[in-house]
């Protein structure tokens, strides 16, 4: 009878493992750590291994990850921008993505030459022996894809550093490339997956992109809400929309927009929408008066940065602006709306509409800011030293409305 063959068992207990990590829906430093962690338990000599992957995300182009064997390993994650620099280009991961490489593989203990790769030879210095780097391409071309098209980008490209006094044996590299294909698969299910987190909380925002991937896409299912609403506005936006070029607009816009998002975000507040040249929020953390009081303690901040990036525009020649901004709370609907075909996460209600009317009278009443007597009442005992402008009737609300402003001292 023949013996069972050792190095067979332990690539099945690897391939194992990372299906049922994949399947699981494992995140991918976890993956990474464990597949790394494995592989020295299983007596690879790995000093060094390295994954960098492709990202759909509007910030970086990319990932990576780095794990260094030590006391129990020392991990790293890496976020690339979409600028490439020149150690990138000078890498193997770089020639295996752009040259006719599959692999690359280079024995230090068998070459007296420098490496043609920057990294290889900083590897060396620090004591690596072999270095093998590959890639996992996840989208295969099509059959009339033209000749001259680019290598894929799709995939995931790896490396495994040994400094081992002879580097890798051959049953290490055997062990590597058997598993390869699972480690990737189970890396492509955690990408798909970090992929729609990252989109729903990009597109939709933070709360309802969770919502929606929690199963929340059924048309009309909707949930009853106590919160405050914050509609901001840029003001004079529309008439510099004329005198400017679309570009400048473009760019203008987006810095006090990121400004607004960012303070709504330190606050614990969800944005809704983007609606032309302002935006609507929502503060849900707890009972309504911890909202109203989260919603209150934003405006300030908002006001600080908004100075802060004028005097910055400013001093750059760069046109600025200023805001308005209306808070009101109430019930809300919040939940699915829309067609079969196209929905929207959204909020809707009579406190939407009333925010949307206090937010028509900045002008008559010459103040930038106003805030309902609803949060106003909600939100005592308050930090702000908030003002009364007066009672007014809102179009299409039964009873006056009093309203404040907040005092700048």
């Amino acid at each position: 009878m023949t013996a069972p063959d050792p190095n067979a068992a332990k690539t099945n207990d690897l391939i194992n493992w990372l299906v049922s990590r994949g399947l699981a829906g494992a995140e991918k430093e976890e993956l990474l750590d464990g597949y790394c962690t494995r592989l020295v338990d299983m007596g690879v000599p790995l000093m060094r291994f390295h994954a960098a992957q492709s990202a759909l995300h509007p910030v970086y182009g990319g990932t990576g990850y780095s794990w260094y064997q030590g006391r129990g390993g020392d991990y790293q994650k890496f976020e690339y921008s979409e600028d490439v620099s020149e150690d990138w280009q000078q890498s193997p991961l770089f020639a295996i993505l752009n040259e006719d490489v599959e692999v690359v593989h280079e024995r230090m203990v068998d070459q007296n030459e420098p490496s043609r790769f920057p990294l290889i030879n900083d590897l060396r210095e620090s004591g690596a022996t072999e270095y093998y780097a590959r890639g996992v391409t996840f989208d295969v071309p099509t059959h009339n894809a033209p000749r001259d098209a680019k290598k894929p980008v799709d995939g995931v490209l790896l490396s495994w550093t040994s400094n081992a006094p002879e580097g890798f044996r051959d049953g290490d590299l055997e062990l590597i490339n058997t598993a390869l294909p699972h480690l990737g698969l189970a890396l492509k299910s955690a990408s798909n997956a970090r992929v729609s987190k990252d989109l729903m909380r990009v597109y939709l925002g933070r709360e309802a992109g969770r919502r929606v991937l929690s199963g929340e896409i059924r048309r009309g299912s909707l949930q009853q809400i106590d919160a405050v609403i914050w509609n901001f506005d840029l003001e004079g936006f529309t008439s510099l929309s004329e005198e400017l070029p679309g570009s400048e607009i473009i760019d203008m816009l987006n810095d006090y927009l990121a400004v607004a998002v960012g303070v709504v975000h330190d606050n614990d507040g969800n944005i809704l929408k983007f609606m032309g040249d302002g935006l609507m929020a929502m503060f849900d953390v707890g009972e309504i008066d911890e909202d109203a009081r989260a919603a209150l303690k934003a405006v300030p901040m908002l006001q600080e940065r908004i100075r802060t990036l004028n005097e910055e525009r400013s001093a750059a020649g760069l046109p600025v602006a200023n805001f308005t901004l209306a808070l009101h709370a109430g019930e809300i609907l919040y939940g699915n709306i829309g067609s079969e075909s196209r929905l929207d996460f959204t909020v809707i209600g009579p406190a939407v509409n009333q925010t949307a009317r206090i937010a028509s009278m900045h002008r008559s009443l010459g103040q930038r800011i106003l805030i309902s007597d609803d949060v106003a009442q909600a939100a005592m005992p308050c930090s702000q030293d908030l003002i009364s402008v007066g009672r007014y009737m809102l179009r299409g609300v039964a009873e006056p409305k009093e309203l404040f402003t907040v005092y700048n001292g």
